[in-house]
């Protein structure tokens, strides 16, 4: 059977008062939105995803490079296409709880994210950062994570300034590749 496209947006009764708003539909949110894989309280046993994703293989848990004390993974919920954290592999919550060479491979892995994305995916500059705290915005306060958000002059467009949504071109599983790859060695 053919389907014929039409130029006519579809009507939905229940999505609200009809408006000039379009609508896209992003359901793979809600897992974020309701705090699906969040942990269930502060201790590395109480579910934390950090203590969880070193288990895994790299392509399933994300994983671009791993470290003796940190690794690199992607963000599940990125703000950029490219946005990755390091990670230490101890359950610790504040910067000040780091050792010192987990405070300086957290650095240089971070260093190493800054290359690699620039080689990857010619970021223009980054928004390199840690939420200490749930008052502070972290999403999981309990095991510190750094971000390295690459950007890109002009990637802030209508789409996210209006329609409060990110458009990302790649999927996760192509962007971890393409970075694993692209790492560079110590």
């Amino acid at each position: 059977m053919l389907h014929h496209m039409t130029s006519e947006p579809e009507q939905q009764i229940g999505v609200g008062i009809q408006d000039a708003f379009q609508r896209l539909w992003t359901p793979h949110r809600m897992a974020y939105i309701q705090g699906e894989n969040k942990p269930t309280g502060p201790g590395a046993g109480d579910g934390c995803p950090f203590c969880s994703i070193p288990a895994r293989s790299d392509e399933d848990g994300l994983v671009i490079a791993r470290g003796e004390s940190v690794y690199a993974v992607l963000n599940l919920y990125p703000y950029n296409g490219g946005h990755l954290m390091v990670v230490p592999y101890r359950h610790v919550a504040d910067y000040t709880d780091l050792d010192p060479a987990e405070t300086a491979e957290l650095g240089e892995f971070t260093k190493r994210a800054m290359t690699c994305l620039r080689t990857a995916s010619g970021a223009h500059g980054f928004n390199i950062g840690m939420n200490q705290g749930t008052v502070a915005g972290a999403g999981i306060a309990a095991h510190l994570h750094q971000h390295v958000v690459p950007r890109w002059g002009g990637d802030t467009n209508f789409m996210p300034v209006i329609g409060h949504t990110k458009v990302l071109p790649q999927l996760l599983a192509d962007t971890r590749k393409m970075l694993a790859e692209t790492w560079p060695p110590a």
